[in-house]
């Protein structure tokens, strides 16, 4: 009995050790998961502040030992230094670990910052101190790099890359980093009647009073300081007029410039400061807060090539200078010269041609496919957007009836007439067109049959000799055309098309609009199907797709491919293969030359050069039915040199051409574009 006594009373001794223990480790287990919790809060609302550059409140969370070996003043100086001179923002912490010991914490972590480096990640520690209930940091200079000690410094030396120029076939720059003019005021250098002064020079720099009075009235701004209100070019005579002004002073500044300024803005494009988002668009591409980024034109379309990447080496340097350690270091990456097809010359003179006309103008080598010119107008000069646009420019362009930003050459539109020698091919290759034979056409109007209603397709002349397809051409015979299509039929009249590649992507370097012969699924009426014959109906064209599509009547019945990368000893390529017989291409080319030799021919006015010289015309009517008055008209002009080495086709377009003689009116310009020749 009593053995028994003696083994109950130790079992209990035992259990109660075990409750004991137990307890002790609850409670031991309990106050580290709040040191790890509190720990942890502690961390994050650090970097929280971090990212808010709030620095002063960051000191707040050190121990009173730190606080003894830096004052708040030099913390918050060392931070800021130190991360916004790397550009950090968007710092997070993962994989936080910690370990407590007694009133000693470390916490291990992951740190990742994007930088003006990129992204940068790397593995850091956290030293926390515990008084009772108060968790603080001890701080270093190591917990911004761990190799960072308190006497190191973070030093960044950035290396500009250089863009690449932008140039034409014979190496003329139309876009390159040059010196523009940056303007500014010296106040102290205004002489005494300085409103005066102020109120001329705003009125030579077209800018407002207003503007410049803010700008000097910054409180950083001394007497003595140059105070820059605006960076212009060196080619125009802003520079002139502002030289000779008291308080002016001009400095040299490394800028984008687009020498031919509007005449090649549509093509080229331009380049603006890169946003937010484009940063995060393009947060594996290397750019930087002070990266630029192409955003129209070629500028945009080669941007990946075009584009230089900046060196940038960021290191940790002792007392003396010397490196400890290597950040990050990536070399410095120019960008790629991209040299076009484009020929200047030719790119200035048909933008001249147009003069103040609404309209596009695109010029090929009908041998090559290579594009030697792309023009709309009007236009705007991307150098505005460079240098720095009022916002009074800003909305003229914007506001503006005439649509100065539009890019006409890139868009579809009615094509007209110039449509016909396409119809005609397809109707000689489907053989159901006898170039030869006389469809008796007579009088202005004409329909299949009654079914058609009131509708007639009509035409401007009678002109009493055979319906033949070369004086269909001459006279541009609408009436000729619409039956032409209706013996080919909706269902081969499209398949053809098709194969010219009409209402398919064009295979080219600047994106254009998808042309198409219907905006439903299928030309699916008679009226359709004849209108759509002489280039009405729902046919729409791109001005360069178009283009391509009379190369076949040069190239033995192949469509060719345009190309705008300039490559030495360029061959051409096809597009599409054999779409018409080589007999078929040279009668429509031979009657399209007869169209401007002939008296009567819609573009005779083309004659009288010093070459031969084949070509259409057309007169698209813009308008919501037959009987509207109200509607304009477009004019067209497609017209190519037939007997030189290197000839040149030109297809030009004119917008509100009603009462100015339609397509008659875009001869002059078209004529003064081959002229170049």
């Amino acid at each position: 009995m009593e053995n028994k006594i003696k083994k109950l009373f130790i079992f209990s001794l035992i259990g109660i050790g075990i409750l004991v223990v137990s307890a002790f480790i609850f409670v031991s287990m309990k106050a580290k998961s709040i040191n790890v919790k509190q720990s942890e809060n502690l961390i994050n609302d650090y970097f929280t502040l971090l990212n808010e550059k709030k620095y002063d409140l960051m000191y707040d969370k050190l121990s009173d030992e730190s606080k003894n070996e830096i004052s708040k003043e030099d913390f918050v100086t060392r931070n800021k230094n130190i991360y916004e001179g790397i550009g950090t923002d968007n710092i997070t912490i993962n994989g936080i670990q910690v370990d407590v010991n007694g009133n000693d914490i470390v916490a291990t972590f992951q740190c990742n910052m994007n930088t003006i480096a990129g992204i940068l990640s790397f593995n850091n520690k956290m030293y926390i101190s515990r008084t009772y209930d108060d968790f603080k940091i001890k701080w270093s200079s190591n917990l911004i790099f761990p190799e960072l000690n308190n006497d190191y410094k973070v030093k960044v030396k950035i290396t500009k890359a250089s863009r690449g120029d932008i140039l034409d076939r014979n190496d003329v720059k139309l876009a390159t980093d040059s010196d523009v003019a940056n303007i500014g005021i010296v106040i102290e250098e205004l002489g005494e009647n300085q409103k005066e002064s102020l109120n001329e020079i705003a009125k030579a720099l077209e800018v407002s009073s207003e503007y410049i009075d803010k700008k000097l009235s910054e409180p950083y701004v001394k007497p003595y300081m140059f105070i820059p209100i605006k960076v212009v070019s060196y080619s125009g005579d802003i520079v002139n007029k502002v030289s000779s002004l008291p308080g002016v002073v001009i400095k040299d500044k490394l800028s984008r410039v687009y020498p031919l300024e509007e005449k090649a803005a549509h093509l080229i494009g331009y380049v603006q400061n890169v946003t937010a988002e484009d940063l995060e668009k393009n947060s594996d591409k290397n750019y930087s807060v002070s990266s630029v980024i192409g955003k129209a034109g070629i500028e945009s379309i080669y941007e990946e090539r075009l584009r230089g990447i900046d060196g940038i080496k960021i290191n940790i340097v002792d007392k003396n200078s010397d490196e400890v350690k290597v950040i990050y270091n990536r070399e410095v990456k120019n960008g790629e010269d991209i040299k076009l097809t484009i020929d200047s010359k030719l790119q200035e003179r048909a933008y001249d041609s147009l003069g103040n006309n609404k309209g596009a103008s695109v010029s090929i080598d009908p041998n090559t496919g290579e594009v030697l010119a792309l023009v709309s107008s009007p236009s705007y000069n991307p150098n505005d957007f460079v240098l720095g646009m009022s916002t009074d420019k800003w909305n003229e362009l914007n506001t503006n009836e005439n649509k100065p930003l539009y890019n006409r050459f890139q868009s579809n539109i009615t094509p007209g007439s110039a449509f016909k020698p396409i119809t005609a091919a397809i109707g000689i290759e489907e053989n159901v067109l006898d170039p030869n034979a006389d469809k008796e056409i007579v009088g202005l109007k004409w329909q299949k049959d009654d079914s058609w209603g009131g509708y007639k397709v009509t035409r401007v002349h009678d002109y009493g000799l055979p319906s033949n397809l070369e004086n269909a051409l001459i006279f541009s015979d609408n009436i000729y055309f619409a039956r032409v299509a209706l013996d080919i039929g909706a269902e081969n009249f499209e398949k053809k098309l098709k194969e010219f590649g009409v209402g398919e992507k064009i295979p080219f370097e600047y994106g254009v609009s998808v042309s198409q012969f219907s905006s439903k699924d299928a030309i699916d009426n008679e009226i359709l199907l004849a209108d759509s014959g002489y280039g009405q109906g729902d046919i729409l064209m791109n001005p360069l797709q178009l283009s391509m599509m009379y190369t076949m009547f040069i190239n033995d019945g192949n469509i060719l491919k345009p190309s705008l990368e300039y490559k030495e000893n360029f061959e051409k390529s096809i597009w599409k293969d054999s779409v018409i017989s080589r007999q078929t291409a040279e009668i429509i080319l031979n009657d399209l030359k007869s169209v401007v030799s002939k008296p009567n021919g819609t573009a005779h006015g083309l004659s009288g050069l010093d070459f031969n010289v084949a070509a259409k015309t057309g007169t698209a009517e813009v308008k919501s039915s037959q009987d509207d008055e109200a509607g304009t008209e477009i004019g067209w002009v497609v017209a190519t040199t037939t007997d030189k080495d290197k000839n040149i086709l030109v297809t030009t377009f004119v917008e509100d051409v009603k009462g100015k003689g339609g397509s008659g009116y875009v001869i002059p310009i078209v004529k003064n574009i081959l002229a170049t020749q």
